[in-house]
């Protein structure tokens, strides 16, 4: 996948009455496919993602979890519904896609290339956002140099030199051990923090949406729509093995199972 692929450009600015930030599905269905065979992604889905807020996604395979992320980035067409985004988007994927012949420091340029910076000013930012991640000293080293949480650390500072309000990521930390996610996860929520970003957060695991998100949101399948959604008013920074986290997990995982029962068999 290219790294064009993670921003949609054509939303560089809010739509009248949107603001900045903000992300609002009415109605959205997407179906794929001609007359007589189609598939119906999404069904009238309807969310409203306030400016700065962490949001995080859960819910079983298939449910159109990515269908929704690339939706909001404008990298598809709804089928019907509205979908406005309120600024520029970038997209962090499970793989950091990066190009393996250039080193941390060159990968996070190249955005700031096609973002218009000018060129005697592209190094010295990036080395600049590669040490807002905690990359400085590893912002010449090549992407097989490089931990898979370094590279996600590397596609982190892309997402950042790319100035974009809405961040979506699916499922990023997918691929990363146990303890290299746990500090992955004060990362990014670090990052979110300090540069006022509204996140839209992909995940397969229950947990890591309650330690990441303001609101967990349970997406249905066949179709995938808003089943369940749940405020985390638990104090941050939170710790993914704290009880607290793991009550509401449960919670949320119940809900998920009994969703998913409906649809099997």
């Amino acid at each position: 996948m290219s790294l064009m692929s993670h921003v949609a450009p054509r939303r560089a600015t809010a739509p009248e009455g949107v603001s900045r930030g903000e992300v609002r599905l009415c109605g959205v269905t997407k179906t794929f496919g001609r007359a007589g065979q189609t598939t119906t992604a999404l069904r009238d889905v309807d969310l409203r993602v306030a400016p700065g807020e962490f949001v995080t996604v859960v819910g079983a395979s298939g449910c159109g979890k990515s269908t929704m992320l690339n939706l909001i980035a404008g990298l598809d067409g709804v089928t019907s519904g509205t979908l406005q985004a309120g600024g520029k988007v970038a997209f962090m994927f499970q793989e950091a896609t990066l190009l393996p012949w250039l080193t941390a420091t060159q990968n996070v340029a190249l955005a700031l290339r096609l973002r218009g910076v000018p060129r005697a000013e592209r190094t010295p930012h990036a080395r600049d956002l590669l040490g807002r991640v905690r990359l400085g000293d590893n912002s010449d080293k090549r992407p097989h140099e490089l931990s898979g949480g370094m590279r996600q650390r590397v596609a982190l500072a892309r997402v950042l030199a790319q100035e974009a309000p809405i961040v979506l990521m699916d499922e990023p930390l997918g691929a990363l051990d146990a303890m290299t996610r746990d500090h992955m996860h004060d990362e990014i929520e670090r990052v979110w923090a300090e540069h006022h970003l509204t996140v839209i957060f992909v995940t397969h695991n229950v947990r890591e949406a309650v330690r990441l998100g303001d609101r967990v949101v349970l997406l249905g399948s066949s179709p995938g729509r808003v089943v369940h959604e749940v405020q985390v008013d638990l104090p941050r920074p939170r710790r993914i093995d704290h009880p607290d986290v793991a009550t509401l997990a449960g919670t949320l995982t119940t809900a998920l199972r009994e969703d998913v029962s409906r649809h099997v068999g």
